[in-house]
This record gives C-alpha cells, structure tokens and sequence, in this order.
C-alpha cells in the first residue's frame, strides 16, 4: 500500500537526506585511509631528520591477532601534532591504518581562532576524527559513532586525558571513555607514549633540538581489564582505564 500522496512529498526529501548522509558516512571511512597512507612518506622522513624520531615497541604491533575486534591505540597527549605522529610511527600501508580520532563538537572550538576551522570541522573529518555526543552522560550514545568504527575492526586513536598536558601529567585526568570501549566491542587496547615534543617550537623543529620517541605497549585485553562481569559498573570501567593509563605512564 502507497503512502498517501502528500505524505510521500514530506517523506522523499527526508529519504534523500538519508541517503546522502550515508553516502557522506562512506567517504569519510575513505578519506583517512587516503590521506593517511599519502603523507606517510612526506611526514615520515621530515620527522625522522627534523625530530630524529625514535620508534619502539613494534614487536608489540605484530603480535596483534589477525582477528579481532578494531584497535584502540590509547595515547598520551602532548603536542597537537600528536593525532599525526601515531600514525607516521606505523609501517607503511600497515593494515593498521587508517587511524580514526575522537573529536569534541565543533561548538567547543568556535572561540579558538583560526584553529576553529580545523579542529571539529571537515579537516578532521576528512583526517578520521568523529565527534562524540557530549553532555549526554551516557558512554553508549556519546560514543556511538566510536562502537560502530570499532566493531567493524577499524583502528581508534584517544587520549584518555582529553587535552594536552605535560608529558609527566599523563593519565592525571582521565576519562572512563576509553574503559567503556574496551568492555562494550572486546578491541585491543595498544597503550602509547608520546614524548619529546611538549611546546616544541618551530625554531626547536628546524635546527632538530628534539627528539620524538613513540613508545607502543603491550596490548591489553578485556579478561586484562575486566574481572568478567556481565556488564561492568561505572567503578569497573574507571578501574579499567586506570589500569590503561598506568600501561601508559610505563612506557
């Protein structure tokens, strides 16, 4: 039986819209892996001369299972260029990429200046990060979009502080997103540690005054994380992310 006719002028531009989205939710699961895969080897020389970049803890990346469900890289969080580095410390074309980031809304930006036009915008989209639902203190409708990556095997990248602090401060404010991930889609967690480039200057960059160590961890499993609960309490998951960052603070 067909909708009655005015009810199928309201319904065909909502299906439309619906099928655009869609085809927008493809391509932005695209774009990373081509922007990713195409500045490695721009980014990743500059970095290994510029910054004499320093790369341990590979071994740990191979002995990742063929089959699992996606990866959260779970890195500390020191430089803006941080979202780039994790990626550029992978092999080339590794299977691992692309990378894919949380974001904040784009509202939490709009009083950043010029960074308010790459951060949460189509800059970040098109690089692989996704914003999460804020301010509904539910982890499973803030981080649906995240599930959903993760379930179908993709690689996740977060920084369980949600800002940038001083490389000895990792872990100080942590939140239990990054737990919750772990026990609701069973994916690894890979612990990093980004360290060398706190308020690195451009002068510092050029005449290579640092150096960036990437440090990768060993992964981290739910029977690792959780004691087997059927669904963990919110004291299970801060516990569990605390177990993540102390992985961190480690390295």
């Amino acid at each position: 039986m067909n909708p009655p006719e005015h009810i199928s002028t309201i319904l065909a531009p909502l299906a439309a819209s619906m099928r655009r989205k869609r085809k927008i939710s493809r391509f932005f699961y695209w774009s990373p892996w081509l922007l990713q895969n195409f500045i490695w080897p721009i980014v990743r020389p500059l970095f290994v001369f510029f910054m004499h970049f320093d790369i341990r803890g590979g071994e740990h990346l191979a002995s990742l299972p063929p089959e699992r469900q996606g990866t959260v890289f779970a890195s500390s969080h020191s430089s803006e260029l941080d979202s780039i580095i994790v990626p550029a410390a992978l092999p080339f074309l590794s299977p691992l990429l692309p990378m894919f980031y949380t974001s904040r809304e784009w509202t939490f930006y709009k009083t950043s200046g010029w960074r308010k036009y790459f951060y949460g915008g189509l800059l970040f989209n098109f690089w692989g990060a996704h914003r999460l639902h804020s301010g509904k203190h539910d982890y499973e409708t803030s981080l649906e979009t995240h599930i959903e990556l993760l379930k179908n095997g993709k690689s996740l990248c977060m920084f369980p502080d949600g800002r940038r602090l001083p490389e000895e401060e990792v872990g100080s404010n942590a939140h239990g997103g990054i737990g919750f991930l772990a026990w609701r889609t069973g994916a690894v967690v890979v612990p990093v540690r980004i360290t060398g480039i706190y308020h690195m200057t451009l002068s510092e960059f050029l005449t290579r005054r640092r150096t960036a160590r990437v440090a990768f961890g060993k992964p981290l499993y739910s029977p690792d994380l959780f004691s087997g609960s059927a669904r963990p309490s919110l004291e299970d998951i801060k516990s569990a992310t605390e177990k993540i960052v102390s992985s961190i603070r480690a390295l």
